[in-house]
């Protein structure tokens, strides 16, 4: 069964196709939580209109199912609290030039 840090990796590999960040380093990944083999992600989007919306999820979902010991994985999109830049990491905010 693979631990938190094991599933925000997975999760890294889901990018943001209009600002070619990862979702985990944009701060879109407000929750993870794992029962047994099924994991439950809170997350949002960077607005709520975003149209990569329904792709990102999927791509959330198809990540943390390919790792062993993740049966199923459930994305519950949320807009509280909206995203804001302030979520970013350091890294994320370099790559986008907000200092």
């Amino acid at each position: 069964m693979p631990d938190e840090r094991e599933l925000l990796d997975a999760l890294k590999n889901v990018i943001d196709p209009e600002l070619m960040i990862n979702i985990v380093d944009l701060g879109l990944v407000y929750d993870v939580a794992q029962d047994e083999e099924k994991v439950k992600v809170q997350m949002t989007l960077t607005s709520p209109a975003c149209p990569a919306g329904p792709q990102i999820i999927h791509q959330a979902k198809a990540a943390l199912e390919q790792l062993e010991g993740v049966s199923e994985a459930q994305i519950q999109l949320v807009m509280t609290p909206p995203w804001t830049p302030d979520r970013m990491t350091d890294e994320a905010r370099d790559h986008l030039g907000i200092f």
